[in-house]
């Protein structure tokens, strides 16, 4: 499948109040946010796009014209660092996009997918060392229930832990299809009926490998702090876990007062740092679902820097 960006047309008009100012883009992957991006600005504007993924990086900077963006091989969990190192202070717009490339999801390789067999990996920077594998292998399975049920939200999470143990007892777990099967063998019939049992496990294990929700509660904060007044925070998720982190963010920065509920006058003197822009999140139109299946649960959330 083609890398086709979710929800492309809103979320750059949102990005951008200043077609000459500096923007980033933390998850670059196959370029399409980017490419939407350069035709908003002028030339003389900087863009900086990031993303941990080496290959899907070097893949997608033989798209652009030398010059026009910055790329950066780079987890955005270190945005601060990162434009300090680039000697930027502060930016007009910040786009984080959670979804997993398509080029991702599309190499078996990779093993992302549950519909083909690979060698468990999951891993969206190639040069750490654990991977899913380790994870099903190794963790124990208190440990495995937990995240399944935490990150997957899995219903099922003690009954497909116990069976991950129980198989690997016997021998290694090696692929995606094992252990599609050793999901479909815990879980009832029905269960198996009603979507693919294996995308909660799936979900959640990628998660875990590539830390993705501590990486999204570490950089709300810096892209909040390195942000121009009137400038943008554009965060495209894709499931309950993430728009809620970032839902959250949003409502505590953007209240101007934290004294207690029962207090009857204000007096905590709290300065709003978020303006909400969108106080629903921009879900996709059933055109766009149609021709891109994978932007069904997208939803994005902005705010503007006071």
């Amino acid at each position: 499948m083609a890398h086709l960006p979710v929800l492309a047309g809103p979320t750059i008009d949102y990005l951008v109040t200043n077609p000459e100012g500096v923007y980033i883009d933390c998850t670059a992957g196959g370029g399409g946010h980017l490419a939407m991006l350069l035709t908003k600005l002028t030339p003389g504007a900087r863009v900086i796009a990031l993303d941990k993924d080496q290959t899907v990086l070097e893949h997608t900077r033989e798209r652009f014209e030398r010059g026009r963006v910055d790329f950066v091989h780079a987890d955005f969990r270190d945005l601060r660092a990162i434009l300090d190192e680039l000697g930027v202070d502060a930016v007009d717009g910040i786009l984080i996009d959670l979804g997993v490339s398509s080029f991702q999801l599309d190499e078996p390789e990779r093993g992302f997918s549950y519909h083909e067999d690979a060698r468990l990996d999951m891993r969206m920077n190639r040069e750490q060392a654990t991977s899913a594998w380790h994870l099903v292998n190794e963790w124990p399975e208190e440990q495995l229930k937990k995240i399944l049920w935490t990150y997957g939200e899995e219903k099922y999470a003690p009954a497909i832990a116990r069976a991950i143990v129980q198989t690997r007892n016997k021998g290694e777990i090696h692929s995606t299809l094992e252990l599609v099967e050793i999901i479909k063998s815990a879980v009832p019939a029905r269960y198996r009926r009603e979507k693919h049992p294996g995308r909660k496990t799936f979900q959640a294990l990628r998660i875990a490998v590539n830390g993705e929700l501590d990486a999204l509660q570490a950089v709300l904060p810096q892209a909040l702090a390195v942000l121009n007044k009137g400038g943008r925070l554009c965060v495209i998720t894709f499931h309950s876990l993430e728009d809620r982190m970032v839902k959250l963010f949003f409502q505590e920065k953007s209240r101007s007062c934290i004294c207690p509920p029962q207090q009857p006058v204000c007096t905590c003197r709290h300065q709003a740092e978020l303006q909400i822009i969108t106080r629903k999140p921009v879900v996709p139109g059933e055109e766009e679902c149609e021709y891109n299946p994978r932007a069904r649960s997208a939803k994005l959330r902005v705010a503007s820097r006071l």
